[in-house]
């Protein structure tokens, strides 16, 4: 059981490395975008944290399990897990749900020509700043937890559409101050569930 738990190991702590330099080159190599889309570097970015923490926390929880046990140590253990997946799960939880509501939305926003459109595929969702009615910004209440960059934006239109746009496409804080005078609500949030 060592043999396999060992290149399991490995591979997790790889991985794991892997993420935080991905982080790392995103940040310093990174270039100024208008077009945004929900795109591989942007998951790399929003799941780093969590990748560690699973990276760090199953390979000793895969070792205990895979020997003999006493009762306390399983105890122990199931507390660990219960810590490594409770601070890991709503973000891949999030990431999913975001991931399936935005990944055909393509979002052009250049706030110096004022400019805001949303495609969905390859057709726009055309409206202007005076069709949006109201706009929601939720945003997560700490920022302590892994899943604090997970926040969206809805745009509610006067014609009764509502457009949502989520973090997975971008920072959507310079959109949220773009949109300030358009009767933007910001709302607090333990989980910013859609």
């Amino acid at each position: 059981m060592r043999k396999v738990l060992g290149p399991l190991l490995e591979l997790a702590v790889g991985i794991g490395l892997i993420a935080l330099v991905l982080q790392w080159g995103l940040r310093l190599f990174g270039r100024k975008r208008t077009v945004f889309q929900a795109n591989y570097w942007r998951g790399v970015y929003l799941l780093t944290w969590p990748m560690a923490t699973l990276t760090v926390g199953l390979p000793p929880i895969t070792q205990t399990l895979a020997k003999p046990v006493g009762s306390w140590e399983v105890v122990l253990v199931c507390l660990l897990a219960a810590a490594v997946l409770g601070f890991s799960l709503p973000s891949f939880v999030l990431h999913w749900q975001y991931y399936r509501h935005n990944r055909r939305t393509t979002l052009l926003f250049e706030p110096k020509r004022n400019v805001l459109e949303v495609y969905e595929g390859p057709y726009q969702r055309s409206f202007g700043r005076r069709d949006i009615a109201a706009v929601e910004y939720a945003v997560c209440r700490t920022r302590r937890v892994f899943w604090s960059n997970y926040e969206y934006l809805r745009l509610h239109l006067h014609d009764g559409r509502v457009l949502t746009l989520t973090s997975l496409l971008t920072n959507l804080g310079p959109v949220a101050e773009f949109l300030r005078h358009t009767h933007l609500q910001r709302r607090e949030r333990w989980f910013c569930w859609l």
